[in-house]
């Protein structure tokens, strides 16, 4: 089996500029991600897709494969991750000439996973013949409890009912936040499939902590404070 690990990291970022190249507890946020994955001792390749010359310059330093620049076409807001992770994909297999039978992909703004996270999250995957997992957290709020929408007639309700109401959160079905850290898919799904939502779709289940992934100033702060807390422990 030969394992593919993405990490896509574009220049523009409106929330925090140059976020994916800011500096976290002394390394560029893209760093972390690098090393996890090089720590999982899973891929065969771990490959970054950049419009940044910048970006690219700091993953080579940094023991990740960059052979490509992305095109222009696939670096604006409007573009979808798979399309990137696809074209990434392709663009390995042509490089190395080799085809490679499960893609990974790890976002850079969620770097409070570990390359334990990586390992299990994998480990669910082919255990269970998933054709693509997702890793998730437990959501804060819930749809069939504290979660309210408006309809078209603007009368205010529970985005989820069921038969019976529900009283109390611990007794609503249990609920999840996609927190944006991993995706595995199988090479014919993220091929042919621009939905993550099939049949054999599984996930795997983080730490509360893992719902921050950094889209704004405020979030890079809170992210920090996790990290710099796991450090602390860690060091004891």
């Amino acid at each position: 089996m030969k394992v593919l690990c993405t990490i896509c990291a574009r220049g523009g970022s409106k929330g925090v500029p140059n976020k994916n190249i800011r500096q976290l507890l002394g390394k560029p946020l893209i760093v972390w991600t690098i090393e996890q994955a090089i720590n999982s001792n899973l891929f065969d390749k771990i490959v970054v897709s950049s419009d940044s010359e910048d970006i690219l310059k700091i993953a080579k330093e940094n023991g990740a494969e960059v052979f490509f620049k992305r095109e222009p076409k696939l670096s604006g807001d409007e573009v979808g991750k798979i399309e990137v992770i696809r074209d990434a994909l392709l663009k390995s297999e042509n490089f190395f000439q080799t085809t490679f039978n499960v893609i990974v992909d790890l976002d850079v703004t969620s770097p409070v996973r570990t390359s334990e996270d990586i390992i299990k999250a994998f480990k669910t995957f082919i255990d269970n013949d998933y054709d693509i997992l997702f890793s998730v957290a437990p959501s804060r709020k819930n749809p069939y409890f504290n979660m309210i929408e408006i309809d078209q007639n603007g009368t205010v309700r529970l985005c989820k009912t069921l038969n019976q109401p529900i009283k109390r959160r611990q007794d609503a079905p249990r609920v999840y936040d996609m927190n944006a850290s991993i995706y595995i898919w199988k090479r014919n799904i993220l091929i042919n499939h621009n939905n993550l939502f099939l049949d054999k779709t599984g996930i795997y289940v983080m730490g509360e902590e893992s719902a921050y992934d950094i889209d704004s100033e405020l979030d890079l702060l809170i992210v920090e404070c996790i990290m710099r807390k796991r450090q602390s422990v860690t060091k004891r």
